[in-house]
């Protein structure tokens, strides 16, 4: 028998937060760059914490998430022939106050209004998605904030997962897990936790050895995905 449903646990960037609106808002001074800019930000970050994590022990030590995005976007920006300080700083000052996808709030309140717990599960560091809550104003339906700061690596190591678990006080069975990220979702799978992918780029279907429980194209379904599950 499957075990009662007590959480859900949201990835933040790319499925709470639009991670690349920090550069639309400043689109036009950035000019034609401004995608290739947000694309190789996001690559570059992602990056720098898969290899930081895999090497273990990086002869600087630990650098959160913060730091990381400051170094891709330092990246990004040469790469392009941004040169820019004080767009820079505006850069990083916009994405400690992401936008939350438009159908996020209605999603977390329907969550609440029927009893479920909530968690964020991010690789960002704990100043980082208190400053994104506070700004989206959807801090009020998360109970849990787990960051990679708290065990000193990133995803997709397990050990970030299951302090999701361990924070919650419940098994991985007992959550959907909810990521927008291919390579999260496969991980959180792995990890023992159900996987709703919001797959918002239509991207083809990746890493079939980790089993989805359902694939949505967005959170407006999150309460659909929770009772199919509870009525399962």
């Amino acid at each position: 028998m499957r075990p009662k449903l007590k959480a859900c646990v949201f990835d933040a960037y790319g499925t709470l937060f639009d991670l690349h609106s920090a550069v639309t808002r400043h689109s036009a001074e950035i000019g034609a760059a401004a995608p290739a800019l947000s694309s190789l930000w996001r690559g570059k970050q992602l990056e720098y914490s898969w290899m930081r994590s895999a090497m273990a022990a990086p002869a600087d030590g630990w650098k959160d998430f913060w730091s990381l995005t400051e170094d891709a976007l330092d990246f990004a920006m040469a790469a392009l022939a941004v040169q820019n300080p004080r767009l820079r700083q505006a850069l990083l000052d916009a994405y400690l106050k992401l936008d939350p996808f438009p159908e996020v709030p209605l999603a977390l309140r329907a969550l609440k209004t029927m009893g479920m717990r909530t968690a964020i599960l991010s690789n960002g560091s704990l100043p980082m998605l208190r400053s994104a809550l506070k700004s989206s104003r959807i801090g009020e339906w998360i109970d849990v904030v787990c960051s990679a700061d708290e065990v000193k690596i990133f995803k997709p190591s397990p050990r970030l997962y299951g302090l999701a678990a361990e924070k919650l006080g419940i098994a991985p069975r007992e959550a959907v897990f909810f990521s927008s990220n291919a390579w999260d979702a496969a991980a959180g799978s792995a990890f023992g936790f159900e996987v709703a992918w919001i797959n918002r780029t239509s991207q083809r279907r990746e890493y079939p050895f980790a089993p989805l429980a359902v694939e949505k194209p967005d959170l407006s379904n999150a309460l659909e995905v929770v009772q199919s599950r509870m009525a399962a």
